[in-house]
């Protein structure tokens, strides 16, 4: 080949190239493991692309079969980022080696100390990025609001025969559990749930929309729900909803003393990630304004970040409220003891 047509030639492609955009000529590519399955959520992953040029590749499971994903895969894990839906899970997650420390002012300045894993020096391994209260719903018809306006309450002989919950092994009870072994501690916790339990109008079973639905339809007078599951039913058309959120009503817990307890959802860099500067730029970016509007109104939940302001009518008619201040690591670090309770007590 002559040097002119081979000069053309090499002329033409540095041309072809310059037309490709810069991150496509990197090929850059963040492997997402996400237990967060939320149509607002394709939005938001597509504008993460489109400001940064890095392509998401999305794996969607629940909290638990990734995590199991994650443990069998090990160092040869494709995951970049994993995202979970309770401080219970992202605590397990970390005592297990699935993440690694994360140091980012950016993260540091906008996800407060109590919502992100504790900083041993080298940065925290999650950060809460949304927010959900723990809340009471009870039946009007039923139940006086001051016989359920602490979570202690639950206990009182008043209810009775009166309050449904489900599994109390589930993450989102073992997260209360263990903010209640902060604030009653360890003894007087234990035999708080050894009366919970014997209060219970059936056993424990469903998920937090058939506690919701039980109240309205007089099987038990008192439950526990997080509240974007109530937020769902208050923002639905359907008449069977509505004649619930008639038939209820709900209650902030403790907000004369301690505050009602918040979980998270929330993200961290997976251990063996490949991509780890993309990694951190897609958990920076999920605490901008515009990505903690997608993560929070996806499943009505609050940002985690303070000064993001929602439109959201549920969450609006909420209203403000106290918000207990333990740190989520620490109520991770309570689940183990706090289930050891629960196998005691016989709350199934």
């Amino acid at each position: 080949m002559s040097r002119p047509v081979l000069s053309r030639l090499l002329a033409a492609a540095l041309v072809t190239l310059s037309l490709v955009p810069a991150w496509a000529q990197d090929n850059k590519v963040l492997n997402l493991y996400s237990a967060r399955h939320y149509q607002t959520d394709e939005a938001l992953y597509a504008n993460f692309t489109k400001a940064t040029g890095i392509r998401i590749n999305r794996v969607d499971a629940d909290d638990a079969g990734l995590l199991v994903r994650l443990k069998s895969e090990g160092a040869s894990s494709p995951a970049d980022v994993i995202l979970l839906v309770d401080a219970a899970r992202l605590w397990r997650a970390e005592t297990d080696g699935l993440f690694q420390p994360v140091k980012s002012s950016v993260l540091e300045s906008r996800i407060p100390a109590q919502l992100r894993s504790t900083d041993a020096g080298q940065g925290s391994q999650w950060f809460g990025f949304s927010t959900r209260a723990r809340v009471i719903v009870y039946d009007k018809q039923r139940v006086n609001k001051t016989d359920v306006d602490t979570y202690e309450k639950l206990a009182d002989p008043v209810n009775k025969g009166r309050v449904c919950t489900r599994s109390g092994s589930h993450p989102y009870n073992l997260s209360l559990f263990g903010a209640m072994v902060e604030h009653l501690g360890p003894a007087k916790a234990e035999e708080w749930l050894k009366a919970v339990n014997g209060n219970m109008a059936r056993a424990p079973k469903g998920g937090d929309t058939d506690q919701i639905k039980a109240v309205a339809s007089g099987e038990c007078a008192v439950a526990l729900t997080n509240s974007y599951y109530l937020a769902r039913m208050m923002r639905s058309e359907a008449p069977a909803d509505r004649a619930v959120i008639e038939r209820i009503g709900v209650v902030f817990p403790n907000q004369a003393n301690h505050g009602t307890h918040v979980n998270i959802a929330g993200g961290a860099v997976a251990r063996h990630a490949k991509n780890r500067e993309a990694a951190v730029k897609f958990l920076e970016y999920l605490a901008s304004a515009e990505a903690q509007t997608y993560f929070a109104n996806g499943n009505n939940e609050w940002p985690a970040v303070r000064d993001v302001k929602l439109k959201n009518p549920a969450l609006e008619a909420f209203g403000d409220f106290k918000v207990e201040t333990v740190p989520v690591s620490t109520i991770g670090r309570n689940q183990v003891p706090v289930q050891q309770m629960l196998d005691r007590v016989g709350y199934r």
